[in-house]
């Protein structure tokens, strides 16, 4: 039997996000995946690998593609025998936020329990999965907020592939007071790491129906309305030449200039030196 992987973190004591990616080795011969407290989807990365897993008391064969998951609930381990070493990109969703976001869904789903899957394909989940890894790769510039969004994306579609639920009922828009209170808060944490559950509750809504009402009444989601204002307050920064450019990248909240260069640059179409002059 293997140990849990160098890779594969320990159990943190402090707040875990609502959604994270970790990109994990997954040994050859017989191998019992980390018991999570969060669910966790493995996407398979690379060549196919013919492999055998236990569902109940049945061991089973199949050949694990690129893009195919399996869902490991919350708790529990699958055993996988590998014919040789392969990789896997692990989604790991916080439980109660899927609870929620079912809930939410309304009575066909208000009772979801989220059951094992074993080599699913779903064009939805896999575009989720692989703009986690690029946000990884690129140093998460677009902070908690995009992965909380992307915990919310996750969450709806899970819950609809699992469920009795085909098509979520249509969102209205954020009444245009509580949308006022969420942008002043907004600009006035621009240099904060703010998060969807913190947004959601000054609009005095729960995260995945906040995100949804958000989207309708501007017309972006809210992680790409808070970058465009990160952008803006950059640009005015730059116009006015009194910061350097570290310190208004901080102040705008971006983690590093570079991370607020290459926003400017894909929104404005313009480089932090040519907007200062």
């Amino acid at each position: 039997m293997i140990d849990r992987p160098a890779c594969y973190p320990s159990p943190a004591a402090t707040p875990l996000p609502l959604l994270d990616v970790l990109t994990s080795p997954v040994p050859p011969g017989r191998f019992d995946s980390p018991v999570d407290e969060r669910h966790v989807l493995c996407l398979h990365l690379g060549a196919p690998v013919p492999v055998s897993y236990r569902a109940g008391r049945a061991e089973r064969q199949g050949v694990r593609l690129h893009g195919q998951f399996c869902v490991v609930p919350g708790g529990s381990s699958t055993r996988w025998t590998m014919s040789q070493p392969a990789t896997s990109l692990l989604l790991r969703l916080a439980p109660a936020h899927l609870r929620a976001t079912a809930h939410e869904m309304g009575p066909g789903a208000g009772s979801f329990d989220l059951a094992p899957a074993i080599h699913i394909r779903d064009p939805q989940i896999e575009r989720i999965g692989w703009m986690m890894q690029a946000e990884e790769h690129a140093g998460s510039p677009g902070g908690r907020l995009f992965a909380d969004s992307l915990a919310s994306a996750l969450a709806v579609r899970l819950v609809a592939l699992q469920s009795r639920i085909t098509n979520p009922p249509p969102a209205l828009a954020l009444p245009a007071w509580r949308l006022r209170r969420v942008i002043e808060y907004i600009d006035a944490h621009l240099d904060q790491e703010l998060t969807l559950a913190e947004l959601a509750a000054v609009a005095e809504f729960s995260p995945s129906h906040f995100k949804a009402l958000f989207k309708q009444a501007v017309g972006v989601p809210v992680h790409r309305f808070v970058l465009e204002r990160r952008v803006e307050r950059a640009r005015l920064r730059l116009l006015e030449g009194k910061q350097s450019i570290t310190e208004i990248a901080l102040e705008a909240g971006f983690a590093h200039p570079s991370h607020m260069a290459r926003w400017m640059r894909r929104l404005l179409g313009l480089g932090p030196s040519q907007i200062r002059g």
